[in-house]
């Protein structure tokens, strides 16, 4: 078994590593990059379900803190299997509750899934586009909560968030 969790943390580095590679070129001008970018999250997607199956949630003090954040990574990128999405968020959801995830990253995922499934996120962590130069949410249950949410699960206010991605 350790073997198989040392193999498996090298794996989701790799896969990491791979998934910002291809999300760099996925945020290029050039429209044949796209696909390149699904297939990719998808097989990522694949194989996170096959990991869930074996060992559930692949916490940092299984797998260590950099693997645990790549697989956190290939969960909000499984942006067109939902299923894997919304079975990480659970497990995710589980190993908060007995301290072994981060309740920011679970955050992140959960406003990912909920956009996915075209629905108001929580916690504002997701961005649909920029208007007049300033990045804006998707839109948000509870909009004049979410600084307050936010800062629940160790995330920065809204505007200090959205200040690293604004146009200048």
């Amino acid at each position: 078994m350790e073997h198989d969790v040392a193999a498996l943390t090298v794996e989701l580095k790799d896969r990491a590593v791979a998934d910002h590679r291809s999300v760099v070129r996925a945020n290029s001008d050039d429209p044949a990059e796209q696909p390149a970018w699904r297939r990719l999250t998808a097989r990522h997607g694949d194989r996170l379900g096959e990991i869930m199956d074996e060992y559930g949630w692949p916490t940092a003090e299984m797998v260590g803190g950099e693997a645990a954040r790549a697989a956190w990574l290939i969960a909000q990128h499984a942006d067109r299997q939902l299923d894997v999405q919304r079975r990480a968020l659970q497990l995710m959801e589980q190993a908060v509750s007995a301290g072994s995830a981060s309740p920011r990253e679970l955050a992140f995922l959960r406003d990912r899934a909920l956009v996915d499934e075209g629905r108001k996120q929580v916690y504002g962590t997701q961005i649909a586009g920029v208007k007049d130069g300033s990045p804006v949410p998707w839109p948000c249950e509870e909009p004049e909560r979410m600084d307050e949410l936010r800062a629940a699960v160790g995330t920065e206010p809204f505007d200090a968030y959205v200040a690293k991605f604004a146009m200048t």
